[in-house]
């Protein structure tokens, strides 16, 4: 019976294969991953942004760094090595001889498959004479010769090398293992377990341990595990931050601290450097604070480095190196903040017992993600993150001429007036400032009130659940978006009637209360009711007779006599109209109306099933796709990294200062982009104010708020016993009497037919 066999390779031809397959599967993942990108790709995007951002940090320093880098040159080189070791292999494996053959009696007699029995043994003798081993020959050849001759001669020798391809039957079956033999050879075991035992028990577990001690310190965001319990205890100990405070917390994480990151540096000449700028910074800073950590080391000098960056101050090359990391950290750490306050927010909404974050503490994250990337303190003027603005031309702009405080205040201005009140630029300068304007971002916001998976989707009930869809759409701050803007409003008014411009003038303003303005209209009616329409005989006279009240006695009686006439005009209408439709056509016409009303409500039923599907297609769409968060590079002159124009979203009750819906940070804004914010209605019926706020994280001054009105009613009762649940017992059994009953009407038609 045929056996096993377990061998090594002796000749290494098996573990060039395994070696060639190894090496494979590592170059060929790794030249995908880990190949250098086109650098003429980025000199061309970098080229392209050079106008605008020209004279930004983050600009300045990717240029140095791609001029310096050797990185790329040599992961290209690593690269290439490895290709041409596998390369070389494959090369190897192709030109080794294949050690298992399949045997074919044909080859061995050098005949072919069509060969007869007679020409078969012919050619046997003639090799047999050759290769006999009496006359000289080769005995193994002989042998071979013998074997074949009897496989295409012999009947039983033939059926067994058709079955099992070879005359001598099945033989045994070989495993070889792709090793050389060597590793096994009793001289060289020490050597192997030596290398076994250094490989897997030291080298591998040191590996995996270091990665897991060190990923086990980091949240999803690659924020300290440690920073996100220091957060969440400072926000959960004082949940109205101001400013000054909010500082203090997010100096004080452990990204900052040499012991706990390795990028944090504690230079000797701090104890030189630190000092100078505190006296610099003068009542801004804290030093007096004992309260720990706010008062180590690490806290105290990132702290300083921070109001340095926003107060605009120089700082030396080393300090300044330390001011790049404290502040390229920032944005992060106060995105890991807002998530703390979200939680805590939520936490307290659901159990109580602690005071929630107020929402000034969250907000305040927020501008202090603007002013870290900005580089500006929360007083300064937004006009100051543009480039050549500085303290002292903000007097041209803040003046009773202009009153341009803001960003889109300078966009709007007419263009002369902006050139005349941008004068102390020059023409370079000014186009400078021009082109850098035209590429901050204008958002429009446009929201829709719903209830999903209801009935009646636009009926909010209390403790429903409210989805707010808005919808972002992302445009240039240029010249000619607010033109356009400024001309709608005149083409709107000439579009207008004189009848509506009469209407406008009673139109509700903001501040009047409706029971004013009702009582307002009513006293306006009774007025014309009362005006005085002197009779032709009264005209005549030219004298009315006055009433002790001051009224003219004719004008009453003018007045009831037009209301007689209204009357009886009204029911003269009345009757005709009465008499002009019969019954049936009354129920025509009640038909029609009915008709109508169903053909209105299957629309509306259409419409709510179309909008349903849709909204289902948009979120298999957002859980599948991944979208990319490089959207729109931020213009920032001190920010010492390129960063990305995020945004937060989210929905506040401003009478309260509470958080109405979560913070939702927006990374994937290029052009449009819909969200969808979800929240409990209230419990309590009634009108509701809210505002749906939206935040960006790099740049001052260009928030938005746009009001939310909610009108929350009662919940409709549920039903303790609907008519479906009412099944009878007895339901199958009448069936059958039904089916009877149905026979018999169709025979009793049948008789009457």
């Amino acid at each position: 019976m045929a056996g096993q066999q377990f061998q090594y390779d002796d000749s290494g031809n098996t573990f060039f294969y395994f070696l060639t397959s190894f090496v494979g599967l590592i170059v060929i993942p790794a030249t995908y991953y880990l190949w250098p990108r086109d650098q003429n790709a980025e000199q061309l995007r970098l080229k392209s942004l050079r106008r605008v951002h020209g004279r930004c940090l983050w600009y300045r320093l990717r240029l140095m760094k791609s001029q310096q880098s050797v990185v790329p040159t040599l992961k290209k080189a690593a690269l290439l090595l490895g290709w041409a070791l596998f390369i070389f292999l494959a090369y190897k494996v192709s030109t080794l001889d294949r050690e298992y053959q399949e045997y074919n009696p044909w080859e061995v007699l050098n005949l072919d498959q069509s060969a007869s029995v007679a020409e078969i043994k012919k050619q046997f003798r003639v090799l047999s004479l050759k290769f006999h081993p009496d006359k000289g020959g080769d005995e193994a050849m002989f042998m071979r010769i013998t074997k074949a001759y009897k496989a295409l001669t012999d009947e039983d020798a033939r059926q067994i090398w058709e079955n099992y391809g070879n005359p001598d039957g099945p033989g045994a079956t070989r495993f070889g293992i792709a090793l050389p033999g060597w590793i096994v050879d009793q001289k060289n075991s020490m050597l192997v377990l030596l290398v076994y035992g250094l490989a897997f028990m030291v080298i591998l577990p040191v590996v995996v341990g270091t990665w897991w001690y060190r990923s086990i310190r980091y949240s999803g965001d690659q924020i300290l595990i440690n920073t996100t319990q220091l957060f969440m205890h400072f926000m959960y100990k004082t949940p109205n931050m101001n400013m000054k405070r909010l500082g203090m917390v997010l100096t004080a994480a452990f990204e900052f601290d040499p012991r706990s990151n390795k990028e944090a540096i504690i230079r000797p000449t701090d104890n030189v450097e630190v000092p100078q700028l505190i006296r610099e910074l003068g009542s801004i800073i804290n030093v007096k604070k004992k309260e720990p950590p706010f008062c180590y080391p690490y806290s105290l000098k990132a702290r300083v480095l921070l109001l340095a960056q926003l107060a605009r101050m120089d700082v030396s090359e080393d300090l300044e190196e330390d001011q790049r990391f404290v502040v390229r950290k920032c944005p992060a750490l106060l995105q890991e903040m807002i998530n703390v306050g979200c939680q805590l927010t939520m936490m307290a909404n659901s159990r109580g017992g602690f005071h929630a974050p107020r929402l000034v503490s969250i907000e305040n994250c927020m501008k202090l993600s603007q002013m870290s990337v900005q580089g500006l303190q929360e007083a300064k003027s937004p006009l100051l993150q543009l480039p050549h603005f500085e303290e002292e031309h903000l007097r041209y702009c803040i003046s009773k001429k202009y009153k341009v405080r803001t960003l889109q205040d300078l966009v709007s201005l007419k263009d002369s007036d902006r050139r005349n009140m941008l004068r102390f630029l020059g023409e370079e300068k000014y186009d400078e400032v021009m082109g850098v304007l035209s590429s901050l971002p204008h958002i429009t916001m446009e929201t829709k009130l719903q209830v999903l998976d209801d009935e009646d989707s636009s009926n909010i009930t209390a403790g429903s659940i409210v989805t707010v869809t808005v919808t972002l759409t992302r445009k240039k701050m240029c010249v000619s978006v607010y033109q356009s803007e400024r001309k709608l409003q005149p083409l709107k008014m000439a579009a207008t009637s004189p009848h509506q411009a009469d209407a406008g003038k009673n139109k509700v303003k903001g501040w009047q209360n409706k029971s004013k303005v009702t009582k307002k209209a009513a006293k306006a009616k009774k007025k014309k009711l009362t005006k005085k329409k002197p009779l032709p005989q009264q005209q005549a006279k030219g004298d009315k007779p006055k009433q002790a009240n001051g009224n003219v006695a004719g004008n009453d009686v003018a007045v009831k006599e037009e209301d007689e006439e209204a009357s009886d005009k009204g029911s003269e209408s009345d009757e005709g109209e009465g008499n002009k439709d019969t019954p049936s056509e009354r129920e025509e016409e009640s038909d029609k109306q009915s008709d109508a009303e169903m053909d209105q409500m299957g629309g509306d039923d259409e419409q709510e099933w179309k909008a349903l599907q849709q909204s289902i297609q948009r979120r298999e769409r957002a859980l599948l796709e991944t979208k990319s968060k490089v959207t729109h590079p931020v213009y920032s002159l001190y920010f010492p990294e390129e960063k990305q124009e995020w945004w937060w979203l989210y929905i506040t009750d401003r009478r309260d200062q509470t958080l109405v819906s979560m913070p939702y940070h927006v990374c994937t804004l290029r052009d449009t982009e819909e969200v969808e914010l979800k929240f409990p209605a209230p419990s309590k019926t009634g009108n509701y104010q809210y505002s749906v706020v939206l935040r960006s994280d790099s740049y001052m001054g260009l928030d938005q708020i746009k009001p939310l009105k909610l009108e929350v009613h009662e919940a409709k009762a549920m039903l303790d016993n609907h008519p479906q649940w009412d099944i009878p017992d007895t339901e199958e059994e009448e069936e059958p009497d039904d089916s009877d009953g149905i026979e018999e009407s169709e025979e009793e038609e049948e008789d009457n037919d």
